[in-house]
């Protein structure tokens, strides 16, 4: 494996942001293998595009020493907020003022929301909080959404219809980066703007809320491995696609971890976030390596295929890293796996509306919302993994305390 190169360009952190909790499991891969829009192109000078094997790609161009870092570190420190509310939590807040956005509220809030789409189960239990989370303040009025289906032309359209229907605030999601800042930048001209989950080219939104990143999660994933998997063991990483830039982002921090090791990481496959091609991958690996002694993915959508393939081969299931989704957690629970399940947690998405009732009071808000990004360890399984809840639910969705629940999110109360 080569040693990281610098990012060329904008710093990550402005760059869409699309959650590999987001891709997806099963049925719905018809409609797109990640969060990023079904037909986006691989990112400029990512390598990774064009290789499909051990060490695939290299270091990606996406990654940046100092993003890196700061990531780290930010992983590691207590969030501001508070301790049972994640999603009101926030890691090295730099305020900004909003004094010039309060209005009176006694008569009512018309907050607007501009989603990339609901096209993947990540996105469809999100936006349950956001609604839920709405229902909660009084004050909101009227909730108005407009779904982009994935996309940009559509959603460019979104942002124009809303800013001319007299919303009091815009909440964007946006669905691909730069095609989205200009339209995201006219916004602003109109309407506090609050950015969350992806990323734009342009600060003027009044906040932009996410998770700590890329590089913490896929840190975390590997660390798990190095130290669970003894000196020389057989690594193979499971990634979903190319050229999406938290995802190079998450295969960036975990080729540090295994190049400071002294594990042997025999693979890198893509498996566009499907289960069949992730069994007949792990399969392969299995046939042409003699075995795999630990499992690396920079999404855990495809986590139990990946484990039902040790088990097809009559192999024991070695230590695995997965997802915070309700049916890799059943099964670590069942199978008494060896796991670690990082996560992009849905319950961000209710975020976004609590920052926009601040901006409408005149109170500060972070420029960049920063929400914490915890795991799912061992000692915590049993806390996550909740009985009932359909199999393609996000356990870190905050949700429990929010009207509806568990029935509005599919569960058995």
């Amino acid at each position: 494996m080569t040693a990281p190169r610098p990012l060329r360009g904008r710093p990550l952190r402005v760059r869409a942001l699309v959650p590999a909790a987001a891709l997806l499991a099963t049925g719905l891969l018809a409609s797109c293998t990640s969060d990023a829009p079904p037909d986006a192109p691989a990112a400029p000078g990512s390598t990774a595009a064009t290789a499909d094997g051990p060490g695939s790609g290299g270091q990606s161009e996406f990654f940046e020493q100092a993003e890196y870092e700061r990531q780290l570190a930010l992983a590691k420190e207590q969030p501001q907020g508070p301790a049972d509310k994640p999603w009101e939590q926030m890691l090295r807040p730099e305020f900004t003022d909003t004094t010039r956005y309060k209005k009176d509220t006694a008569g009512g809030v018309h907050l607007c929301f501009s989603n990339a789409g609901v096209f993947n189960p990540w996105r469809q239990v999100g936006l349950k909080n956001m609604r839920a989370e709405v229902g909660l303040h009084k004050e909101i009025t009227e909730f108005t959404v407009l779904d982009a289906q994935g996309k940009d032309d559509k959603q460019i359209s979104d942002i124009q219809e809303l800013t001319g229907k007299g919303c009091d605030a815009l909440i964007v999601s946006p669905n691909t980066t730069a095609t989205l800042t200009p339209a995201v930048e006219q916004a602003c001209a109109e309407v506090p703007v609050i950015v969350f989950d992806r990323g734009v080219e342009t600060d003027c939104a009044v906040t932009f809320v996410n998770p700590v990143g890329g590089y913490a999660y896929g840190a975390v994933a590997a660390d798990f491995l190095v130290e669970k998997v003894k000196p020389g063991g057989k690594i193979l990483a499971l990634r979903i696609s190319p050229g999406v830039d938290v995802l190079e982002t998450r295969w960036s921090a975990a080729e540090v971890a295994f190049d400071k090791s002294e594990l042997d990481v025999v693979d890198v496959k893509f498996t566009d976030g499907d289960p069949a091609k992730t069994k007949s991958v792990v399969t392969d690996a299995l046939t042409r390596h003699g075995g795999i002694d630990g499992v690396w993915m920079d999404s855990g959508a495809t986590a139990v295929a990946a484990v039902e393939a040790f088990e097809d081969a009559g192999q024991d299931v070695p230590p695995i890293t997965g997802e915070d989704q309700q049916d890799f957690l059943q099964a670590w629970q069942d199978k008494k796996l060896t796991a670690i399940a990082p996560a992009y947690p849905t319950f961000q998405w209710r975020t976004p509306v609590i920052a926009a009732l601040k901006i409408l009071q005149g109170q500060q808000v972070p420029k960049e919302w920063k929400l914490p990004q915890p795991s799912v360890t061992e000692d915590t399984l049993d806390e996550y993994l909740r009985p009932g809840m359909p199999p393609l639910h996000y356990a870190m969705c905050g949700c429990a305390d929010l009207p509806g629940f568990p029935e509005d999110w599919g569960g058995k109360g």
